[in-house]
């Protein structure tokens, strides 16, 4: 008797312990995930072509786990260049699929930056979190979370980036003064000159959306180009003439997003970080489902969506710039004009032609236009981190323009390459949102 007593006891101690609470993930800590590696990329400071890689992978990874389990939303596979099946989970595992979604994103985006520390120590505290509650299906989540990521890692790791590590850095041509060359203070290389080689998300080729050619170089003054330039050297002059206070100016450092602005004191060189445009346009997709009050799927589907175009955004223009190799309004107004003037942004380091703020921000706007609607205003505080107040816009497109114009105000852009570049923009976004069929007849889409 006083043994089948103790097998009692033991049993109900053991029950006791038997940690089997529901597990919830929540769209904040989606969010959190995706700003600490956007926190990181600052950091680490990532050329804006490859942080629009580091941001689409990982969510890809969380939409493909999120809509193998959510009859609303459609795979990628087939949709996306070579994107194969992810794994199917066991059969006999239960599986909390949004913790293995949000699991896969952040062990993707751990293996795409440099310091891992922070991520690292934010995914622990979830992880603690989590097993806590329920031991048994965390570890089954994790388990399935993190075989997936591996599967997006192999797929990723055929787009060609790691052979564009090894080619030859790019060779400016001195002899010819159309072509771009660095420019001050840190005359910097060009940056990812063979960026149009990485393998597209949805695009048939990276010159699939190539613009009509800019203005051919010539300082004639009844040319083109000539009025283009005397444009941003008088805009400029205009706009310094206001004063710091001035709106075309809070435009200009608003939209700014280099992610390495090199500042000199006597003989020291050192950079401001910021973020890169497309991780601007992340924090408005954060923004845009916050207000919509988004549940977790929805969030993913939007951020999914909205990192394609502009990851792809980013390889259409980059094709461009390095074919184009067009030279930048500061030296042409140094050599030709003023050599003391300066533009109100610094100069980011690549051709001019087309704006790729430009040609992102016209993608994502209609990413985003076509998820939360036309005329959705919101308020955006993404830049208050760095110092900037908040602007506010009446629509996805509203701020796109503004983005695009900030660049002429800025004076790193001819009127041509802003104006050409949000066509080029809006028009491969239409395509991705119109060849991507993520969500499922009669669902989210028609209640928008």
């Amino acid at each position: 008797m006083k043994k089948l007593i103790c097998i009692i006891i033991a049993f109900y101690l053991v029950s006791c312990n038997d940690n089997s609470e529901p597990i919830t993930v929540s769209t904040e800590e989606l969010h959190q995930s995706i700003q600490k590696v956007t926190d990181i990329m600052v950091h680490d400071i990532f050329s804006p072509p490859v942080a629009s890689r580091i941001f689409a992978y990982p969510n890809v990874a969380a939409y493909e786990i999120m809509a193998l389990n959510n009859d609303e939303y459609a795979s990628l596979v087939g949709q996306v260049t070579d994107l194969t099946p992810i794994p199917q989970p066991a059969l006999e595992a239960t599986i909390n699929y949004e913790l293995a979604a949000l699991i896969a994103h952040m062990e993707l985006g751990r293996r795409l930056i440099f310091s891992e520390e922070t991520l690292i120590t934010f995914r622990d505290s979830l992880y603690q979190k989590w097993s806590k509650k329920n031991p048994k299906l965390f570890n089954a989540s994790k388990d399935y979370g993190l075989q997936v990521s591996e599967h997006i890692a192999k797929w990723m790791s055929q787009d060609n980036y790691n052979q564009t590590r090894t080619m030859q850095k790019f060779t400016v041509d001195t002899d010819d003064p159309t072509r771009w060359q660095p420019t001050p203070p840190g005359y910097m290389d060009g940056i990812e000159p063979h960026w149009g080689k990485i393998r597209p998300f949805t695009l048939d080729s990276a010159n699939q959306f190539t613009p009509s050619p800019p203005p051919p170089f010539s300082m004639e003054k009844d040319s083109d180009f000539y009025k283009e330039v005397i444009e941003v050297y008088e805009i400029s002059k205009e706009i310094t003439e206001k004063g710091d206070d001035s709106e075309e100016i809070a435009m200009a450092k608003f939209w700014d997003c280099n992610p390495y602005v090199s500042v000199t004191r006597g003989h020291l060189m050192f950079a401001t970080k910021k973020i890169s445009p497309g991780a601007h346009w992340m924090g408005i997709t954060k923004i845009a489902s916050k207000k919509a009050e988004s549940d977790f799927a929805e969030t993913v589907y939007a951020y999914t969506k909205t990192s394609i175009a502009i990851a792809d955004a980013f390889i259409s223009c980059w094709d461009e710039k390095y074919r184009s190799n067009l030279i930048r309004p500061e030296t042409v107004i140094n050599q030709y004009l003023d050599e003391n003037w300066l533009p109100i942004l610094q100069t980011p380091p690549f051709p001019e032609y087309t704006s790729g703020h430009s040609v992102v921000s016209g993608a994502a706007s209609i990413a985003l236009t076509e998820i939360f609607g036309d005329n959705f205003s919101f308020d955006d505080d993404t830049e208050v981190p760095y110092g900037l107040p908040i602007r506010s816009f009446n629509s996805f497109g509203h701020a796109a323009e503004e983005a695009a114009l900030s660049r002429l105000y800025g004076g790193i852009h001819y009127r041509s390459a802003i104006e050409l570049g949000v066509k080029q923009g809006k028009d491969l976004g239409n395509f991705v949102v119109d060849k991507l069929s993520m969500t499922k007849p009669n669902e989210l889409a028609s209640n928008r």
